[in-house]
């Protein structure tokens, strides 16, 4: 069955970096765009960045832009997130999703979906 598991989360303070991992399985992996997602308590559920198969196009929130960078490794089935200069408003549940189908064009996150169980990350300032 498909699985994605986070991993990387922790509690810091503003400034730090952290850097959040997520293994798939269960299904090809090289055939999907991938994304993570974020989560803040009393928040709805919103996109931070995304990933083309190749690897060679990213899309970025606008509030982690030049701070976030997103990778993956299809020989590893890992998808990663390098998160740098951390503020209090990033604390949230990270999570990363699949989606059907590459993602090149338009900047938006609809169509994710299969979600992993998440990894909190916590900023002090």
């Amino acid at each position: 069955q498909v699985q994605l598991r986070e991993s990387g989360g922790g509690s810091v303070q503003a400034g730090s970096s952290l850097r959040l991992s997520c293994l798939a399985s269960g299904f090809t992996f090289n055939s999907y765009c991938m994304g993570w997602f974020r989560q803040a308590p009393g928040k709805e559920r919103e996109g931070v960045a995304r990933v083309s198969i190749s690897g060679g196009n990213t899309v970025y929130a606008d509030s982690v832009l030049h701070r976030f960078f997103i990778l993956r490794d299809n020989a590893k089935n890992t998808l990663t997130l390098q998160m740098n200069n951390l503020k209090p408003d990033d604390t949230a549940t990270y999570y990363c999703a699949r989606k059907s189908g590459n993602c090149v064009g338009g900047a938006g996150f609809e169509g994710f979906g299969d979600w992993g169980q998440g990894t909190l990350v916590t900023v002090s300032s």
